[in-house]
This record gives C-alpha cells, sequence and structure tokens, in this order.
C-alpha cells in the first residue's frame, strides 16, 4: 500500500460527499439526542475543507490533514468541530512522509484517536463517536498483526467501526448534551459515531474501489 496526496485528497473529497448526502440524516440522528445540528455544521465545515483544499497546491500528507483540520476547528460548531480538527491535526503530525502505507495509517489513527479522547475527556463506552474509532482502529492493529494483506486489514477496520456504531444504540450517553436524556437515550445511535464510521468507510472504500492496486503489501 503506497498512498500520496492525491489520494489523499480524493479520500478527503469522497468523505465530503458522503457527509453532505447524509446531511439530514446526521441531523436527524442528533435531533433525537442532541442539538440538532451534526448534520448541517459538518456540511458546512466539510465544504469549507474542500475549497480550501483545492486552492492549496502541496505535496505533504501533513500538510493537507493539517489543513483540513484547521478548517474544521474555523467551520464547524458545536463540540464536533474542535474534536474532528484535533483528530485530524493529530493525525498530521504522526505522518512526514511523501507516500504512507498502512502502518502510517494505523499511526495517524492512534494519533487521532488520542487528540479526540484528550480533548474530549472521554473514553469508549460513553456513546461517542470513539466507540466507532477505537475499535476500528484496534481491528486494523490486529489485522496487521495477525499477518493479514492490507484489504482484509481495511475491511475488518470498517467492519468494527459499524459494529461500535451500531453498539452506541444500547448504552447511556454520558457526554455532551445527550447525556441530560440519560436512560431515554439508549435506542438512538450516536450522530459523531455515524459520522466517524461514514469516514471510515470511505478510506475503506476508496482503497478498495478506485485504488485497488494500492492496497496490497509492495
Amino acid at each position: 500500500m503506497k498512498i500520496g496526496v492525491n489520494e489523499v485528497k480524493e479520500t478527503i473529497k469522497n468523505i465530503a460527499k458522503v457527509i453532505e448526502e447524509n446531511k439530514e440524516f446526521l441531523t436527524e440522528l442528533d435531533a433525537n439526542i442532541g442539538d440538532a445540528d451534526h448534520g448541517i455544521n459538518m456540511s458546512k465545515g466539510f465544504k469549507a475543507v474542500i475549497k480550501k483544499l483545492n486552492e492549496t497546491n502541496t505535496e505533504s500528507i501533513s500538510e493537507i490533514l493539517k489543513i483540513t483540520g484547521m478548517t474544521l476547528v474555523s467551520n464547524v460548531g458545536g463540540a464536533s468541530g474542535p474534536l474532528y480538527g484535533t483528530a485530524f491535526m493529530k493525525a498530521s503530525m504522526a505522518i512526514d512522509k511523501e507516500f504512507m502505507d498502512i502502518y502510517d495509517l494505523i499511526n495517524m489513527l492512534k494519533a487521532a484517536l488520542e487528540g479526540i479522547k484528550s480533548r474530549g475527556k472521554s473514553q469508549a463506552g460513553e456513546k461517542t463517536m470513539i466507540d466507532a474509532i477505537e475499535p476500528a482502529l484496534n481491528a486494523l492493529v490486529k489485522s496487521k498483526d495477525d499477518g493479514l494483506i492490507d484489504e482484509k486489514a481495511l475491511e475488518n477496520m470498517k467492519n468494527e467501526a459499524l459494529k461500535g456504531l451500531e453498539y452506541t444504540k444500547s448504552i447511556v450517553a454520558t457526554k455532551g448534551r445527550a447525556a441530560y436524556l440519560g436512560e431515554r437515550s439508549i435506542g438512538h445511535q450516536d450522530p459523531g459515531a455515524t459520522s466517524s464510521y461514514f469516514m471510515l468507510n470511505e478510506i475503506y472504500k476508496y482503497f478498495i474501489n478506485n485504488n485497488k492496486k494500492a492496497i496490497y503489501n509492495e
């Protein structure tokens, strides 16, 4: 797996597209347990990201991720802006190469997750985006430790993210506005975990469907 700036840019554009396509769905999920603005805010943020990336000429993966993170912080309201912004900015600090492989992706996701936990003062099991991201990362690490090819490792990553998303339906929210609902938050999936799953699934889909040669170890 050897991924460059253009592939990273294209993946972020695909993420922006799926966020826009699911804007109303994400907002509806947030209306059940939050401020009813997650989809609207995320759509606004990623539109700004794409505009900024289209104006940017760089061969640095790190710079692309940094720009994405800073733009999200500046344009996404509520908790999502600082959390996703921090995730992308921390990920940018974990890569300093012109091309990245799946081990770089692991390091970037680790940095992003640590950033989210630190910024949000949150852990797994609290009905947040962490409940999708952490199991996805763990699956990716285990898959490579077990010697699986990159294609299967990425598939396991997105499958565990989906399981984590589904898990949020069964637990009580203890963070953010949803925490005020207490037991009434059970039965509702977390909008942040949902948007996180969309992002991880787009990473999987891009490199499986559009860049198949890149996903195998060289």
